[in-house]
């Protein structure tokens, strides 16, 4: 690692540790020509994910989106932003472990549907109603029978 002060080549690592949920390595380092001690980050080099939508069109795959969505979804509910992050974090480690490099957005709002039904139900049927288009009111009265009946199956346990 080249000194940011003097330009020198040669550097060693004096102390290494974690940082950002495990997901980069810092490290302090000291150069051994002028004795300056810098900071460098290691992380994964991530391969760009490409989202696939509906209409063909494709577009670059956005934490912030689904976050956005999901926020949107859970107003006035009891959802933590903490837990939004969860499930964005979630999602997004199974999207990056079932595809290459592009993915359906279709299998990004089931697998945000499938995190939000374990969530609140409040706020699953807000975000289904929206990623599922609903044609007209029986559509959503199908959807919220199975909830129900889903909610009666925990219940018993």
């Amino acid at each position: 690692m080249r000194c940011p002060k003097c330009g020198g080549s040669k550097s060693s690592v004096v102390d290494s540790r974690q940082a950002e949920d495990g997901n980069t390595i810092r490290r302090r380092r000291e150069c051994e020509e002028c004795h300056y001690r810098f900071t460098t980050y290691e992380r994964v080099e991530e391969r760009t994910l490409v989202v696939v939508k509906k209409d063909g069109t494709r577009e670059q795959f956005s934490r912030d989106k689904i976050f956005n969505g999901i926020i949107r979804s859970a107003q006035k509910r009891p959802v933590s932003s903490d837990e939004i992050e969860e499930i964005v974090n979630r999602i997004e480690q199974k999207v990056r472990s079932q595809s290459d490099n592009e993915i359906n957005s279709e299998c990004i709002g089931s697998l945000v549907m499938d995190e939000l039904a374990d969530l609140d139900e409040i706020t699953y049927v807000r975000f289904a109603s929206v990623y599922r288009s609903f044609k007209d009111v029986g559509e959503l009265e199908t959807l919220l029978k199975q909830i129900t009946k889903g909610t009666k199956k925990k219940k018993e346990k």
